[in-house]
């Protein structure tokens, strides 16, 4: 939830599968276009914590409007981790979501005694 770092990982490559840009509805709806790099190198926008919008004076579709204003294609996903609305939405997206073609999915880790020992 620090916005001030929105800029930095937009504008480099840091092997990640995808951008995912998480906003939470304190923070306004008016970032999209307050930090457009990060959004606009997104896939996808998180909006988090929803379950505030009742005691919050954010617009949730023109916060939308803003952020497809600096990428159409950006998708949307509501969430809130207190009652869980839209976390199975989030974690399909996340299951779903393809390696880049010239990056593999690291390996699992080995799961026995060894392992254990290594997380102690």
């Amino acid at each position: 939830e620090n916005v001030g770092n929105l800029v930095c990982p937009a504008l480099w490559d840091l092997g990640e599968r995808a951008k995912v840009v998480i906003l939470s509805v304190t923070e306004g709806e008016d970032k999209p276009l307050k930090y457009p790099d990060m959004f606009a190198a997104a896939q996808l926008m998180v909006l988090n914590k929803t379950d505030l919008l009742p005691h919050l004076d954010f617009d949730v579709q023109r916060c939308v409007e803003f952020a497809r204003r600096v990428n159409p294609g950006i998708e949307v996903l509501q969430v809130s981790a207190k009652t869980g609305q839209g976390l199975d939405a989030w974690i399909d997206w996340l299951l779903q979501t393809p390696a880049p073609a010239n990056q593999t999915a690291p390996a699992a880790p080995a799961v026995g005694r060894e392992s254990e020992g290594a997380l102690r």
